[in-house]
Order: structure tokens, then C-alpha cells, then sequence
């Protein structure tokens, strides 16, 4: 069977470009493993490349890359994670689907950034997450917080800008943040503290500070983990959330297919059983 394995451009794996190639590389050894022929390509490669395999799995984040997997997708070709998957993790989109599924979240704003902030925005209280909302992050300043209305109003200038249309504006959670890693058609799902692995993309979770172990149960993490999954059409996920005192999760954040870099040597072959699955589906 040959598979086709598209890399993630290093622009799009910010202070993780290592961890990125690593969960990369282990999942095609695995997948070749399984008699697999896996023909790999850069972001760059992919755009302007046939792709003659009908599987294709992928990391890929560039707008080209995301509209050139969708139209495959709709030629039948069978891509994970789908490209369409992918366009709804940028943050409008899955701010809005999450919401609208009834998924636990954060009270939120979407607002464009060439306008003021609007009155309801003094419902999301003194703290604030800034998030730009028409990709994914690329650079630290994508995803800030912000104290106060003054603060806010000029992040949102600083992303008008940079030729950010819109952002996301998220109400800070208080509580234990947890970071998890899931791998949709098996069983695998891995949770933890980032602050007990020093695990950061940019440094953002000490603004939650150490967790204290707030108890919370483990398998609605997981249910929620799954409906959203499901909800956003991507097979291969992680992302993090905020477990108040109460013991209530709430979901602040959701990627394709992420590192994996706590877990990488569990995750990497049912990643390829996840793969190997989807290709074999008629």
C-alpha cells in the first residue's frame, strides 16, 4: 500500500520544529512496518506535486497545502488529518463549532480588529485571552493575555496591524490547566500538567501557575475530547483545558495533530493504527 506523508512547514511549528519531525518520522517507521509504502513531502513538495497514493496523512498548516487536501477529499482520496479538519482548528472556526456543539469552553468574543471592543465585552470580566483568529498560531504574540479593556483594545490594534481581520477573545479560567493527546479509531488518550513536564510552546501556562491537583474525572475528559474531535473532523488531536474547583472541565484549546512530544513513543504507532485504519476503510 503506498501513503503519502506531507511534513509540516518549520514556520508552523514554533520552538517545536524538532518535536514535530520526531512524531512525524516515528509514525511512518511504524507505518512501514505495517508493509506500508510511505512517500514523504514537504509542504512546499506537496503544493506542487501529483499525488498518485489514495491515503495520505499529513501535518500540514499553510492555507495552499489545507485548500490542496480538501480538493483531494473531494477527488476521494482519503487524507488524515482531512483538510477540512484542519481549516476548522483555526481559531474562528473552532471557537464557533465548540460553542454552537454545546462543548464546554470559555465564555467568548469574536470580534473583527478594526473596530472597538464591544460593551459585552466588560461580561468576560478584568482578564482576558487575545487569540487571532483567522490561523492557527504561528508567533507568541498570536495568543496573549490581556488585563483589562485598555490592554485588550490595543492588542486587537497590534493585530489590525499585522492584517489579522479578527480575533478571538476568550475569559481567563481559573483552575488546574491540563494538556492532552488523543488518537481517534483506538483507544489511546494521554493527559497531564504541563507545569510538572515543562512542557510549553510559548510559555503562556504559567499564567495558571502550578496545578494543584484539583480531582476532576478523567473519562468525561475523554467524552469531551471525543465529541469534539468529532465535531471539528479531525482523527488525530490534542490540545489543553481548564479544570476549575469544582471539578468541571472546560475545553480553551484544540489542535491537529500536535508533538505528541510527552508521549510520542505511545502515541506514534496507534497514530499508524489510526492511519492504517482510515486507508483500509472502503
Amino acid at each position: 500500500m503506498k501513503i503519502a506523508g506531507i511534513r509540516r512547514g518549520n514556520q508552523y511549528s514554533p520552538n517545536h520544529i524538532g518535536n514535530d519531525a520526531a512524531i512525524f518520522n516515528t509514525t511512518v517507521k511504524y507505518l512501514q512496518q505495517k508493509g506500508c509504502e510511505v512517500v514523504e513531502y514537504t509542504e512546499d513538495e506537496f503544493q506542487s506535486s501529483e499525488i498518485e497514493a489514495d491515503t495520505l496523512f499529513n501535518m500540514a498548516r499553510d492555507i495552499r497545502s489545507i485548500f490542496k487536501l480538501q480538493q483531494l477529499e473531494k477527488a476521494g482520496k482519503k487524507v488524515v488529518n482531512s483538510g477540512y479538519g484542519i481549516e476548522n482548528c483555526t481559531r474562528e472556526k473552532m471557537t464557533r463549532l465548540l460553542i454552537n456543539a454545546n462543548i464546554p469552553h470559555p465564555e467568548s468574543l469574536i470580534v473583527p480588529t478594526d473596530r472597538p471592543l464591544p460593551e459585552a465585552f466588560a461580561t468576560l470580566g478584568d482578564r482576558c485571552w487575545i487569540k487571532r483568529g483567522d490561523s492557527h498560531a504561528i508567533h507568541r504574540e498570536d495568543v496573549t493575555y490581556a488585563y483589562g479593556r485598555s490592554q485588550a483594545e490595543n492588542l486587537i490594534q497590534e493585530y489590525a496591524l499585522r492584517g489579522i481581520p479578527n480575533a478571538v477573545i476568550n475569559k481567563h479560567l481559573e483552575g488546574d490547566l491540563v494538556k492532552f493527546y488523543g488518537v481517534n479509531h483506538t483507544d489511546f488518550f494521554y493527559w497531564f500538567y504541563p507545569d510538572i513536564h515543562s512542557h510549553s510552546k510559548f510559555g503562556w501556562e504559567v499564567i495558571n501557575g502550578a496545578a494543584t491537583g484539583i480531582a476532576f474525572d478523567p473519562n468525561r475528559l475523554k467524552q469531551i475530547c471525543d465529541q469534539a474531535a468529532q465535531t471539528l473532523n479531525v482523527s488525530i488531536y490534542g490540545g489543553d483545558c481548564v479544570i476549575d474547583k469544582k471539578g468541571e472541565i472546560r475545553l480553551i484549546d484544540f489542535n491537529d495533530w500536535p508533538s505528541f512530544a510527552p508521549c510520542r513513543d505511545e502515541a506514534a504507532p496507534r497514530i499508524a493504527e489510526c492511519i492504517y485504519h482510515i486507508a483500509n476503510q472502503l
